[in-house]
């Protein structure tokens, strides 16, 4: 059974990368002398049907962004949040309406968000190019685990 399953961590981790390059997300670059480019890792998760059908294993890559220096790296950062009285407001004019409420997951939410600042991140593990590998990544778009992740996101969405 463990056998089966890298077959389905390995297309979740080329699903992953598969939207990383369909978004434009990098581009390679040779570092900028005095800069230090922040590390990545994959992180997996399993989730289980709660139905019984099989789970489904998702891969993400995330920026060790906690190695961000703010200044140099990211300026600002913020994360909105809604109230839960603006969400029951919302879901009682639904209602009283007789409106159809549709929840929706947006796959790639932070590769949308376009970066300000330049940030160099080292190549994923498992997907360094042959003849690059001295090269870094130098982000366009956000990346999980980024400082400005969701301030750039919002604003993209805004």
């Amino acid at each position: 059974m463990a056998s089966k399953n890298v077959v389905f961590w390995k297309e979740a981790i080329n699903d992953e990368m598969d939207s990383i390059l369909f978004n434009n997300t990098w581009v390679l670059v040779d570092l900028p002398q005095g800069l230090k480019p922040i590390g990545c890792k994959w992180v997996f998760k399993r989730k289980n049907n709660p139905i019984g059908g099989s789970p489904t294993f998702k891969a993400r890559l995330v920026a060790k962004g906690f190695r961000q220096n703010k200044g140099l790296y990211y300026f600002d950062t913020y994360a909105p949040v809604a109230r839960m009285t603006s969400i029951r407001v919302l879901m009682a004019l639904a209602s009283i309406h007789k409106l159809h409420v549709h929840q929706m997951d947006v796959k790639t939410t932070f590769l949308n968000g376009d970066l300000e600042e330049e940030v160099y991140m080292e190549q994923p593990e498992g997907f360094v190019l042959l003849g690059n590998e001295h090269k870094v990544c130098k982000l366009i778009k956000s990346l999980y685990g980024l400082k400005q992740a969701l301030k750039q996101w919002h604003e993209k969405f805004d």
